[in-house]
């Protein structure tokens, strides 16, 4: 009878812990870095790079590539793309990052031939549509498959599609459905900042996945004070936003780059020569770190973004969004190493 009371208590103890395990990879507030894509695969030393900075969670980002916003034609994992945009390539950066207790989000971006935005990805026929669906299911699923094999914590279903979910919501409906049913991880789409309260597909996913560029500051060099206070009111509208999905909220992008006026338009990324301004970036991270993080409501976010790749002697990444070798970089190593458990 001892005996059987033993192994009885030894059975719900280890059921216990485990269940504990499974579990803290969605206690943790997520403190993300959006991984460029490398022309070869990461090293162990790019991935240690990461764990250093105090990150717990990776996104890679697998492309497709379309011809014309009006055109079904939708092309992934080819020889002529970078090993880091490929399903081999992203299998093996998955696999080193996790040897290092990095937790990973996989996150498909289309790029659009001549730049135009994603947003406005609309065919013109609905036998279009179904071609581009069908084309739009297979890259997804391919790489829902390889989430699972990996054990991948988080699979981003698409990245700011706002005509393309709004004018096929069966479609969607249907893809989470078909997602869920091979992939056992968590589930988020990334809309823009802008359209993300216009979508009606927040209550089927785990988070509401947001690329968060909001305008923030019209300062050359906007003050902490000055940046906690537009997030003070943002912050509102996000938590009642969160409240009524009854889901949590997290930035599935955000960041600035190290420029004059970088909270002015956060989602421009053209080679404009504005000044360099470290202390610009650094407010305007700090500020939303400051306003957000500690929320019950807010998951975390993934900092965009990171070249595995850096080269401390070249210029070009010094008014970009990168924050190596910078005044962020040193503080986002201070703040990632808080302790900042959460119960979900």
């Amino acid at each position: 009878m001892k005996i059987s009371r033993f192994y009885l208590f030894l059975f719900f103890f280890l059921n216990t812990l485990l269940s504990a395990i499974a579990q803290d990879e969605v206690s943790q507030k997520i403190n993300g870095i959006s991984m460029v894509a490398s022309r070869n695969s990461i090293d162990m030393g790019k991935a240690e790079d990461l764990k250093q900075l105090g990150s717990n969670y990776i996104a890679v980002m697998p492309y497709a590539f379309m011809p014309e916003n009006e055109n079904p034609k939708l092309i992934f994992d080819t020889k002529r793309q970078w090993s880091g945009e490929t399903v081999k390539g992203i299998g093996t950066d998955v696999r080193i990052l996790k040897s290092q207790g990095l937790q990973v989000m996989i996150k498909p971006h289309i790029w659009v031939g001549n730049g135009v935005f994603t947003g406005d990805i609309s065919m013109l026929s609905d036998k279009d549509w179904k071609q581009f669906e069908e084309n739009y299911r297979t890259y997804i699923l391919t790489f829902a498959r390889l989430a699972e094999q990996h054990r991948v914590s988080l699979l981003c279903i698409g990245t700011e599609l706002h005509e393309f979910v709004s004018q096929r919501p069966e479609f969607w409906c249907r893809l989470i459905d078909e997602v869920r049913s091979i992939y056992t991880g968590k589930l988020t789409y990334a809309e823009n900042w802008d359209k993300h309260n216009n979508l009606m597909l927040w209550d089927s996913l785990d988070f509401i996945g947001i690329d968060a560029y909001f305008p923030i500051s019209e300062s050359k060099t906007p003050s902490l004070e000055q940046v906690n206070m537009v997030w003070k009111d943002l912050a509102k509208e996000l938590n009642s936003f969160s409240k009524f999905h009854n889901t949590k909220i997290l930035f599935t992008e955000y960041g600035y780059r190290s420029i004059d006026y970088a909270g002015r338009e956060p989602w421009n990324s053209s080679r404009n020569q504005h000044p360099a301004n470290e202390t610009a970036q650094l407010n305007l991270i700090k500020g939303l770190h400051q306003s957000l993080w500690d929320e019950d409501w807010f998951a975390g976010g993934f900092l965009w973004k990171w070249f595995p790749n850096y080269d401390p002697n070249s210029k070009r990444y010094k008014n970009r969004f990168a924050v190596q070798g910078k005044v962020s970089e040193i503080y986002l190593k201070s703040f990632f190493s808080r302790p900042t458990i959460i119960e979900y």
